[in-house]
């Protein structure tokens, strides 16, 4: 059964669908939201995704575009969480006197260290294109930019990738 049948099923008040969907796509999602932030965050963003969704597929208007439309809903969900964590943070620095600035790092592997270090517009259309196997289209529908700057962030993250990694000393 395609998403665009289980959108309106579900839109017409089909429990079944409605979970089908979340069911199918509920591991994406997930996997997007911890690409783009830590563990801790990334359940709870994903419940607020899930949320948006069960609220707002009322609305959709075109059910055919369901994928497009989660990950938009995502990224939003990211945006804020980043925004409020970078607001905290700033107000934080305002007020530590003698806090060690330095904050234990987790291991997670080259590739995911390489991708934290990535400016967030970089990492995002990263995250989208590759993991998430989404078309320069719909990653530009997603963030609300033009084609070619996703094309553009593509090219200019692939080389910051590719300097990272030649400044460890390995081969992307």
């Amino acid at each position: 059964m395609t998403d665009e049948l289980l959108v309106v099923r579900a839109q017409l008040g089909e429990r079944a669908a409605l979970a089908e969907l979340v069911e199918r796509w509920r591991v994406p999602v997930w996997t997007y939201v911890r690409r783009m932030l830590d563990a801790e965050r990334a359940d709870d963003v994903s419940q607020e995704v899930w949320l948006a969704v069960i609220r707002g597929l009322p609305r959709l208007r075109e059910p055919a575009r369901f994928a497009p439309w989660l990950f938009t809903i995502a990224r939003r969900s990211v945006t804020d969480r980043l925004r409020s964590q970078y607001a905290r943070e700033e107000l934080a620095a305002r007020d530590v006197v003698a806090e060690d600035p330095v904050e234990a790092v987790v291991e997670r592997g080259e590739l995911m260290s390489a991708l934290s270090e990535l400016p967030v517009p970089e990492r995002e259309i990263l995250v989208l294109f590759y993991l998430e196997d989404l078309p320069v289209e719909d990653c530009a529908q997603i963030c609300g930019i033009p084609a070619g700057t996703v094309k553009s962030r593509l090219n200019r993250a692939r080389r910051l990738l590719r300097e990272h990694f030649e400044e460890k000393g390995s081969r992307a």
